[in-house]
């Protein structure tokens, strides 16, 4: 029970990251994008490549998880171990830096994900 938690929480850390992708690299500069990240239209189209670039990286972080998903035994552990942890780096840095909102929106998911995959584990 407590991995099926552990990869549905790994999951849906995979699922936002995905997300953030498509709102970086494909929604920036428009009204979605825009709403998300409270910009204006001409922050967003000044910004425009360095979020594409930020949205591939999330995307590198997404594949990641659901490439541990995917891998049985320990192999996979390590690799979500691993993912997780660049997920809550990232996430608390960004808060640190950017927006406390990034603590909830992704520090907090990936410690869940990375307190329950060693639990399971």
């Amino acid at each position: 029970m407590l991995t099926l938690a552990a990869h549905a929480i790994v999951a849906l850390v995979a699922a936002l990251h995905a997300y953030f992708l498509v709102l970086e690299m494909f929604l920036w500069d428009k009204p979605a994008g825009r709403k998300a990240f409270g910009l204006t239209l001409e922050q967003a189209q000044s910004t425009k490549v360095l979020a594409a670039n930020q949205g591939l990286y999330n995307g590198f972080l997404a594949a990641g998880l659901v490439w541990g998903l995917l891998v049985p035994g320990a192999e996979g552990l390590h690799i979500r171990v691993f993912f997780l942890g660049c997920v809550l780096v990232a996430g608390l840095y960004g808060a640190a830096t950017a927006s406390k909102k990034i603590l909830f929106v992704q520090a907090l998911p990936a410690a869940l994900g990375l307190a329950l995959t060693w639990l399971a584990a």
